[in-house]
């Protein structure tokens, strides 16, 4: 028919050009528009084609086989140990919790006793001294009382000799007060912490260095975030500023706390020798006492890295910390509603240590290095 003939050369359509995709002459194919292309006899294509074709259809064949055996198989045995894995998932969920729960409620139940005990305690002590001042009392009215008529009914000359006693003055001490550390648990901190760390409302917040204070041995990044101590001090020496820390190497945070949720992760895996805490505003920044040294004021509280050892360190206190593996980065949680900091590892949660505190001051987060950098992280 007129479709089957090359339309230029009138002749047969019986080689296939494979540059062009598209049934040729021989014309074409050797002095045609296909000269130099890659050509075959259309037999030889259609052979080939023929060949891929039978192998696409074994091929779907061996799928379909696959497929089958799957369906077959693979699911059936799936849909049989679905009940049994899901069994096992409830039960140890249910174990789980009723663990949980059991030592809660062991917990609790410690706690609420240890509190009855202090309220009791404190009680006894409240009505012992009530009892005591009110015979000191007594006591002191009857003698001014005898005073008294001392001085209007005893002649001068006994008066040389008459001595009077007193009953020593009241004062307000401790004992008198709920010890607040009666209601302290360390698995129900570590639960609220991971409750907290690990629910869906919780975001860090958003801190910086204050390049203020920043020690003239430190070198801040200019993203605010990252310290760099210096071995030695700059040629050009920075001017004077009341709020920079001039002889330890400290830095603080541009956020001031004073009310709600607060934490930060700082990465301290390049260094061998950090704090990372919290102080006061008013910590001194001046001069190489301890009162501008972190940790060893009752206004600075940090966790310490120096010579491989961790320690917690307030009012030139250290309380050793055991750490299993040294962390890479170190999580702040602040919590003003219940005065309580902790310091936590941020991959597990792990608590590294926590305390609660009648913090009398808005709080700053405050950092030193001696080795290499650490970063706060967003």
């Amino acid at each position: 028919v007129e479709s089957e003939l090359c339309v230029e050369h009138e002749a047969e359509l019986d080689w296939f050009c494979g540059t062009e995709q598209k049934l040729i002459c021989s014309h074409c194919a050797i002095v045609g528009s296909c000269h130099g292309h890659t050509v075959t006899p259309v037999a030889t294509r259609v052979t080939a084609v023929r060949n891929r074709l039978v192998d696409v259809c074994e091929k779907m064949q061996l799928q379909a086989l696959r497929i089958e055996r799957f369906i077959e198989q693979t699911l059936t045995a799936k849909e049989q140990n679905l009940q049994a894995a899901a069994n096992r998932a409830r039960e140890q969920v249910l174990a789980q919790v009723s663990a949980a729960r059991e030592a809660l409620e062991e917990e609790e139940q410690r706690l609420l006793e240890e509190v009855q005990r202090e309220e009791e305690r404190v009680e006894q002590c409240l009505l012992t001294q009530r009892a005591h001042w009110n015979q000191a009392l007594s006591s002191l009215s009857q003698t001014r009382s005898r005073l008294v008529h001392t001085l209007t009914h005893t002649p001068d000359a006994q008066l040389v000799v008459e001595e009077a006693e007193g009953v020593g003055e009241p004062c307000d001490t401790n004992i008198l007060n709920l010890n607040p550390n009666c209601s302290d648990s360390t698995l129900l901190r570590g639960l609220w912490a991971a409750a907290l760390l690990l629910g869906p409302n919780y975001g860090s917040s958003v801190l910086k260095f204050d390049e203020r204070t920043v020690n003239p041995l430190l070198s801040l990044s200019e993203d605010f975030c990252t310290l760099t101590f210096l071995r030695k001090k700059p040629r050009q020496p920075q001017p004077y500023d009341p709020a920079r820390f001039d002889h330890w190497p400290n830095a603080l945070g541009s956020l001031s706390m004073s009310s709600g949720t607060h934490s930060w992760v700082v990465d301290v895996g390049q260094s061998a020798a950090f704090k990372v805490g919290v102080c006061y505003a008013s910590l001194e920044r001046k001069g190489s006492g301890d009162e501008a040294r972190l940790g060893h004021n009752s206004q600075s509280w940090v966790l310490a890295h120096y010579d491989g050892d961790y320690s917690f360190c307030h009012a030139g206190k250290k309380v050793p910390l055991q750490v299993v593996k040294k962390p890479q980065r170190i999580g702040l949680l602040l919590d003003w509603p219940s005065q309580t900091l902790m310091f936590y590892e941020p991959d597990s949660c792990a608590v590294l240590y926590s305390l609660t505190e009648q913090f009398s001051a808005p709080l700053l987060p405050a950092c030193a290095v001696t080795d290499r950098s650490i970063t706060i992280l967003h």
